[in-house]
C-alpha cells in the first residue's frame, strides 16, 4: 500500500473534497459544525474562555464525522489530508454561504470524473 499522497496542492485537492461531500445533508452538517467552530473561536477570544477553544474540534469533527459515517458513508479526508481538509471546510463554508455550492459540487464531479450519486 502506497503512502504517497495523490494531491500535492490545495486547489487540486478541493474538487476531490467536494465529491466526498456530495450529499447536501453532509454539507449542511459540515456548515453547522464550522459555524459552531467560528462561534467558539470568537467567543473564546471575547470571553477569554479556553473551554470555548477546547470545544472547537468537538463541534467541527463531531458534525463532520456524523455526516461522513452515517449519511455519506465514506471515510473523512481528514485522516489523509488534515490541513487540506481543514482549509476545504472553510472554503466549502464560504461556497454554501454565498450560494455557490451546488455549482462547485457539479464542477468538482466533472473535474474528478465521477458521477454525483446524490444529485
Amino acid at each position: 500500500m502506497s503512502t504517497e499522497k495523490k494531491y500535492k496542492t490545495f486547489w487540486s485537492f478541493y474538487p476531490y473534497y467536494l465529491t466526498e461531500h456530495a450529499r447536501p445533508l453532509n454539507r449542511w452538517l459540515h456548515f453547522t459544525g464550522t459555524s459552531l467552530v467560528i462561534a467558539c473561536f470568537v467567543l473564546g477570544l471575547w470571553w477569554g474562555n479556553l473551554l470555548m477553544w477546547i470545544a472547537m474540534p468537538l463541534f467541527g469533527y463531531g458534525f463532520a464525522w456524523v455526516g461522513h459515517f452515517i449519511f455519506e458513508k465514506n471515510r473523512p479526508a481528514t485522516f489523509t489530508y488534515p490541513l487540506y481538509s481543514l482549509g476545504s471546510d472553510f472554503v466549502m463554508f464560504w461556497h454554501i454561504l454565498t450560494g455557490q455550492i451546488n455549482q462547485k459540487v457539479e464542477e468538482a464531479h466533472r473535474t474528478i470524473g465521477v458521477q454525483n450519486k446524490w444529485k
